[in-house]
């Protein structure tokens, strides 16, 4: 496994603090989040997870915890939009150039919005998927944020 992905080398050039994690990623499972958050040992609401979508025909990144579902009419609303849906796993994997169940909104190939759900805010540090399966990486949400140049919305159902 490769200690470094594009998501990581993108955030190294631009001095921002992150630690990697590498753990036994198994595509038999669920939840690939909450199986990531019990091989770590730590609270599902602190790993979050990359969702693809569209909006009105617009790509767009929500992250979000991954214990908790994404809300497409509250990301639709949110991006002034009238219909949203996740993308397939070809255009998700062709868009962000990384593999569903490592994708991550850092360094993707093709620059979309991002949201993250408002959650995020709640922690100190979250983790993330590095852009590799098996590696995470945890970050100061604040950090992600500013660098991604994302915003935080109620993006989540219930």
């Amino acid at each position: 496994m490769a200690k470094g992905t594009r998501a990581n080398a993108a955030l190294d050039k631009a001095g921002i603090a992150h630690g990697l994690h590498a753990y036994d990623y198994s595509a038999d499972v669920d939840s690939k989040g909450l199986a990531a958050a019990q091989a770590l040992g730590i609270a599902p609401a602190r790993m979050f997870k990359t969702l693809m979508a569209w909006v009105d025909k617009q790509p767009v990144i929500a992250v979000i915890p991954s214990d908790q579902r994404l809300s497409l009419k509250k990301l639709a609303a949110h991006c002034g939009g009238k219909h949203a849906q996740m993308m397939e796993v070809t255009e998700a994997e062709r868009r962000s150039g990384y593999k569903v169940g490592g994708i991550s909104p850092f360094a993707q190939q093709r620059p979309a919005s991002i949201v993250f759900a408002d959650d995020v805010q709640q922690h100190a540090s979250v983790y993330l998927n590095a852009g590799q399966r098996g590696l995470l990486l945890d970050i100061a949400p604040i950090d992600a944020l500013r660098f991604l140049q994302a915003q935080c919305a109620d993006i989540l159902e219930g």
